[in-house]
């Protein structure tokens, strides 16, 4: 993570009252143990829910399912405020029930560890990030720039993000923009070590039988929506077409293709169903969605 050093938590801290609150004290956040964490209070879970208008069409079921893995996600994790922000009970909650949405289908005993279990901390920013990106080119060239960011992910390390981008998660799905999830597919993509829009695929992923084939399937779906998205944005830039329904960064590479699209596929269904057709068989066939 490129970001600035996260300023710590001093306790009575509100995040040290929730872990109080879920049964965990304030001793760090633990490994996965296999047990069940307290269940979030009926107040709490509410107040946020609330919220995320996006998610009310889930059924009382998947709500339960992800409050299950919402807490879950809150024993294991530890939440840092950077540049003086102050990170508080509702703030966590509202970053961990959109981070467990993509796990709410998968077939997996414990998702939160199984996908995001190669790190703890989640730092909040009272804005966008700003990050220092060095690059050196074929002549030896060192160029150095800086980049606002409202969110990060790397294998291994802490997610970064947007404390006002996340707020405002109800009103930007109407353009399928979730930086939360956005964030926290590149951790799903990345559980394999690799940041290249194909993560993990469960045995017999769409009727194959070796993992190889599994991918190649994958990508055979992916590539192709992905060359298409980027000649609308060329059209859009060189030639003044309308511009496509996501945001242009998606045609920066596959695997940030498949975070800005698998946001919207979470947070703005129907469109994405218009934009994506062949994705959403796709994504549906991962992450068991029921259409």
């Amino acid at each position: 993570m490129t970001t600035g050093s996260p300023a710590p938590l001093t306790a009575p801290s509100p995040w040290a009252r929730l872990r109080q609150w879920l049964g965990l004290g304030l001793a760090p956040a633990r490994p996965w143990l296999g047990a069940a964490p307290p269940p979030i209070p009926d107040t709490l879970w509410q107040s946020v829910w609330s919220t995320q208008r996006f998610m009310h069409g889930l059924s009382s079921e998947e709500q339960q399912a992800l409050r299950q893995h919402s807490a879950t996600f809150l024993a294991h994790k530890e939440f840092h405020g950077a540049h003086g922000l102050a990170v508080d009970d509702v703030m966590a909650l509202t970053v961990a029930q959109q981070a467990c949405l993509p796990l709410l289908h998968l077939n997996d005993p414990t998702p939160v560890q199984t996908w995001y279990g190669d790190f703890v901390g989640i730092v909040l920013h009272p804005g966008l990030a700003v990050a220092r990106r060095e690059q050196v080119d074929e002549d030896g060239v060192v160029h150095e720039w800086q980049e606002e960011l409202a969110g990060e992910a790397m294998h291994g390390g802490p997610v970064m993000l947007s404390w006002p981008e996340v707020q405002a998660a109800a009103d930007s799905a109407e353009q399928g923009y979730n930086v939360v999830i956005h964030e926290f597919l590149h951790k799903m993509d990345l559980a394999d070590g690799q940041a290249d829009g194909c993560p993990p695929l469960p045995p017999g992923f769409l009727g194959q039988s070796l993992a190889r084939a599994s991918r190649e399937a994958w990508l055979a779906v992916l590539t192709p929506a992905w060359e298409d998205f980027r000649e609308q944005v060329i059209r859009a830039e060189r030639f003044g077409q309308a511009q496509p329904w996501l945001d242009a960064y998606a045609a920066e590479a596959l695997d940030e293709f498949y975070a800005v699209t698998g946001e919207a596929y979470f947070v703005n269904r129907p469109r994405f169903a218009l934009e994506f057709p062949a994705l959403l068989t796709l994504y549906d066939a991962f992450f068991r969605r029921i259409p």
